[in-house]
C-alpha cells in the first residue's frame, strides 16, 4: 500500500517537471508569434494566477518549513532517548507526505496559468533565468524523493547507526528545501528590485546580479524565518483538531504537549519576524524611494493598519494561550498575579500600532481639527510611535514566556536574588532606552530615525530576550521542582486558540503577498518590463482582502482534508491492534 502511494506522490510530483521540460523547448522558439496576454473566463486572469500562487506558496511555505523543527525534534528524542519526541517527529512528517503532493499539483497549476495567460512574460523571464528553471524541478524532485524515503523508511531506520542516516536525510531535506527556496525568492525579488539586466532593453548582462539582486537576501531571511512559523501554527492547529478529537487522556496529554511545541516555534521565531520585516522595507527605501513610499505612504497605507491588527491579535493571542497553560502547571499560580500587567501593556501597544496617521474624515470633521491628522492621537500614528509598540509587545511577550519557563521551578542557587535583580534590570534597562529611541526619533532626520533608532531598538530588545534566557540557565541550575505538567488538562478554548492563531498566521500571509506585489504597480518586472495588460493597475484593498480571503479558505480547506485523510490513517491502525486474535 505504502508503495503504491508512493509512486502516485511521484507521478504527481513529474506532473510539473514534464510540463517545463515540454514548454522550454517551445520557449527558445519563434516560429509562431506569441500574444502579449490571453484572458480566463469569468474571474480574469490576474485573479486567477493570483489564487494559484498564493495557495502554492502557502502549502510550500509548509512543505518548507515543518521539516525544520520535525528534524530537530527527533534529534531531541534520539539524545534523550524519549520515544515521545520521536513520535511527535514522525506525526509532523506524516503531514508531509499528503502535503508535498498537494504543493506540486498547485505548482502545475500555477505554471500552466502563467505560460498560457501570460506567454511573453513567461518568455522574457525564461530567457533570463534558464539555468535556474532547469535547476528548480531537479531540487523539487529531490526533496520530494529524499522525503519519502526519509518518511517511509522511519520505522526501517528506527535504532542503531540507521537512525543517524534516517537523521541525514532530514537535514538533507531541509538543505535542499532552503536551496528551493532561495532559486524561487531570485525570481520573485528580480521582478521588484531588477539587478543584472540593461534596464532600457532588458537584455541580460550578469546572471549572478540578477539573481543576488538588491532585495534577495532580505527576501531569503524573511521567508525562512515566516515559513518556520507559518508551520509551527499549522502544526499547532492540527494538535488542535486532535485533541478536541482524542477520546482518552494519553490522547489528549499527547496532542496537548504537540500543540504546545507548535505554538511556541510559532511564537518565537515569529518574535523575531518583524525585524527581518524591517529589513526588508528598508532595503526597499534604499532601492528605489518612490517604492518606498508608495507602500508606506500611499495606497497601501491602509494596508499596514490591518496588518497591525492582526499581528496585535497574534499577540494577544498567543500570550493568551500561555496564560492559560499556566494552569496546567504546579506552581504557575505564583505568576498570576502578573498577567493583568501584561494584558495593559500589550492593549495600550495594540492601540498605538493600529492609530492611522491620516483619518478618513469629512470636510466638516478637517476643518474642526485643522488637517487630516488627529490634535491629539495623530502623534501616534507615525513610525517612531509604532515601532516603540511593536518592540515593547515583543518584550512584553519575552516576559510572559520567561515566567512560564520557570512556572514549576524554584532557583535553589546562592545568588539567585541578584540573577533576578539583573534579569529585571536588563528588562527595565532595555525598556525605558526603547522609549528614550522612540520619543527621540520625533526630533530627528527621518535618515537617522530609519537607518539608526529602528536598528538599535532592535539589538536592544534581541540583547534583553537573549541575555535573560542565558542567565535563566544558571539560575535554575539544579532548581528544586514544585510539581509537573498535566498535559491534557487544557480547557477546549485553549485549542481555538491554536487554530484563530493559523488562520490568522494564513491571511497575514497572504495580505503581505499582495503588498509586495502591488509596489510594482503596473510593472510586471519594475522599470523593465511594463504590464500593459487590462489588469495594469493596482486592485483596491478591499478586492485584495477578499481575493486573499478565498486564498485562505481554500488553504483551509485543504489542509483539513489532509487532517481528515491522516485521522483516517490512525482509524485503521486502531482497528487492525483491536482485532481478536483466532481462537487456538
Amino acid at each position: 500500500m505504502k508503495t503504491q502511494i508512493c509512486k502516485k506522490s511521484f507521478l504527481k510530483l513529474l506532473f510539473p517537471l514534464l510540463i517545463l521540460v515540454f514548454t522550454g523547448a517551445a520557449w527558445g522558439q519563434e516560429l509562431i508569434e506569441l500574444p502579449e496576454y490571453r484572458a480566463f473566463p469569468w474571474i480574469g486572469s490576474r485573479v486567477a494566477v493570483w489564487i494559484a500562487a498564493e495557495v502554492h506558496l502557502m502549502f510550500a511555505a509548509f512543505v518548507l518549513g515543518v521539516p525544520m523543527f520535525a528534524v530537530i525534534v527527533e534529534l531531541i528524542g534520539v539524545l534523550s532517548s524519549q520515544e515521545r519526541y520521536d513520535k511527535m517527529a514522525r506525526e509532523f512528517t506524516k503531514l508531509l507526505a499528503i502535503a508535498m503532493s498537494t504543493t506540486a499539483i498547485w505548482g502545475g497549476v500555477l505554471l500552466f496559468l502563467l505560460l498560457t495567460l501570460y506567454p511573453r512574460f513567461m518568455n522574457y523571464l525564461s530567457e533570463v533565468f534558464l539555468p535556474t528553471l532547469w535547476i528548480y524541478p531537479m531540487l523539487f524532485f529531490l526533496e520530494a524523493f529524499t522525503l519519502y524515503i526519509y518518511y517511509y523508511g522511519w520505522e526501517r531506520m528506527r535504532n542503531g547507526k540507521s537512525k543517524w542516516f534516517h537523521l541525514y536525510l532530514g537535514l538533507q531535506l531541509n538543505i535542499v528545501g532552503t536551496i528551493l527556496l532561495l532559486v524561487a525568492n531570485a525570481w520573485v525579488t528580480f521582478m521588484m528590485t531588477p539587478g543584472g539586466v540593461d534596464m532600457k532593453t532588458g537584455a541580460l548582462m550578469n546572471i549572478w546580479e540578477v539573481i543576488d539582486n538588491f532585495s534577495w537576501w532580505p527576501i531569503n531571511i524573511h521567508r525562512l524565518i515566516a515559513n518556520v512559523t507559518f508551520g509551527g501554527a499549522i502544526v499547532g492547529a492540527y494538535s488542535a483538531f486532535k485533541f478536541l478529537h482524542s477520546k482518552t487522556d494519553e490522547d489528549k496529554a499527547h496532542y496537548d504537549w504537540m500543540g504546545y511545541v507548535g505554538n511556541m516555534i510559532a511564537i518565537w521565531s515569529f518574535l523575531v519576524l518583524p525585524f527581518a520585516g524591517y529589513w526588508l522595507m528598508r532595503e526597499l527605501y534604499q532601492y528605489d524611494q518612490t517604492m518606498g513610499i508608495t507602500m508606506m505612504g500611499g495606497f497601501l497605507s491602509w494596508l499596514w493598519i490591518i496588518q497591525a491588527v492582526l499581528i496585535s491579535s497574534l499577540f494577544l493571542a498567543s500570550n493568551y494561550y500561555l496564560w492559560l497553560g499556566m494552569e496546567r502547571i504546579d506552581g504557575g499560580e505564583r505568576y498570576q498575579k502578573y498577567i493583568k500587567y501584561m494584558l495593559s501593556v500589550l492593549l495600550l501597544c495594540v492601540w498605538v500600532w493600529a492609530t492611522p496617521h491620516s483619518l478618513v474624515v469629512t470636510p466638516e470633521e478637517v476643518t474642526l481639527m485643522g488637517g487630516v491628522h488627529h490634535p491629539v492621537i495623530g502623534v501616534f500614528g507615525v513610525m517612531s510611535a509604532k515601532m516603540t509598540a511593536v518592540n515593547y509587545m515583543i518584550l512584553t511577550s519575552a516576559i510572559g514566556f520567561m515566567f512560564y519557563r520557570r512556572a514549576n521551578k524554584v532557583a535553589t542557587v546562592s545568588y539567585a536574588l541578584q540573577l533576578n535583580l539583573l534579569q529585571a534590570g536588563i528588562y527595565a534597562g532595555v525598556a525605558a532606552y526603547v522609549l528614550y529611541l522612540g520619543i527621540d526619533g520625533y526630533f530627528v532626520e527621518p535618515s537617522i530615525r530609519v537607518n539608526k533608532y529602528s536598528v538599535w531598538q532592535v539589538l536592544a530588545v534581541l540583547f534583553a530576550i537573549l541575555s535573560t534566557t542565558v542567565i535563566d540557565l544558571f539560575l535554575f541550575k539544579n532548581s528544586e521542582s514544585l510539581g509537573k505538567f498535566h498535559w491534557g488538562k487544557m480547557p477546549q478554548r485553549s485549542q481555538y486558540i491554536l487554530i484563530f492563531i493559523a488562520v490568522s498566521f494564513t491571511w497575514l500571509m497572504g495580505l503581505m503577498g499582495y503588498a509586495r506585489s502591488a509596489i510594482r504597480q503596473h510593472w510586471h518586472v519594475y522599470k523593465v518590463m511594463e504590464d500593459t495588460s487590462v489588469d495594469a493597475f493596482a486592485p483596491t484593498l478591499g478586492f485584495a482582502a477578499n481575493v486573499v480571503s478565498v486564498c485562505v479558505l481554500v488553504f483551509l480547506g485543504l489542509v483539513m482534508f489532509i487532517f481528515w485523510l491522516g485521522s483516517l490513517a490512525d482509524h485503521k491502525k486502531e482497528d487492525a491492534s483491536q482485532t481478536p486474535e483466532p481462537a487456538q
